[in-house]
């Protein structure tokens, strides 16, 4: 259990520096395309982490991973199924699982900053729900080991 919330810790870390890069690029006052570009890619490296975090739980427990081709929607499925998170947070998350699908097939050139900023904005809570869930979830399966 040690390892597991390590990496964890570590992957929060991450998150946590990405929130404030997403902090420091919503202050600016225009948000050109780059801008937008740089908002993108940290509300896909967010969403990113918080799917690590969860794939690390279920390795660590020994189930494997879905390997569909809707993985990542089936990743919070399991994640669901398994108590880790709830099906009201996999909700929320699934609207970033959406836009990191768009993230990678689709063209940043196409950003529409309406759509992309309520996301930002709404980032850092999401993440604090998130973190609350998994890290609730790791201290009750603590004594199950």
């Amino acid at each position: 259990m040690n390892e597991l919330l390590r990496e964890v810790e570590a992957e929060k870390e991450q998150i946590l520096a990405t929130l404030q890069a997403l902090r420091e690029a919503l202050e600016r006052r225009e948000k050109t395309l780059i801008e937008l570009a740089a908002i993108a890619t940290f509300l896909y490296n967010a969403y990113n982490g918080m799917e690590n975090i969860l794939k690390r739980i279920l390795r660590y427990r020994g189930i494997t991973l879905p390997s569909s081709e809707s993985w990542h929607k089936d990743l919070l499925a399991v994640s669901v199924d398994l108590q880790i998170i709830s099906f009201d947070l996999s909700k929320r998350l699934d609207e970033y699982r959406a836009f990191r699908h768009f993230m990678v097939h689709g063209y940043g050139i196409k950003l529409d900053g309406e759509k992309l900023i309520p996301l930002a904005e709404n980032l850092p809570v999401l993440w604090r729900d998130f973190e609350a869930e998994v890290m609730q979830f790791l201290s009750g399966s603590e004594g199950k080991e």
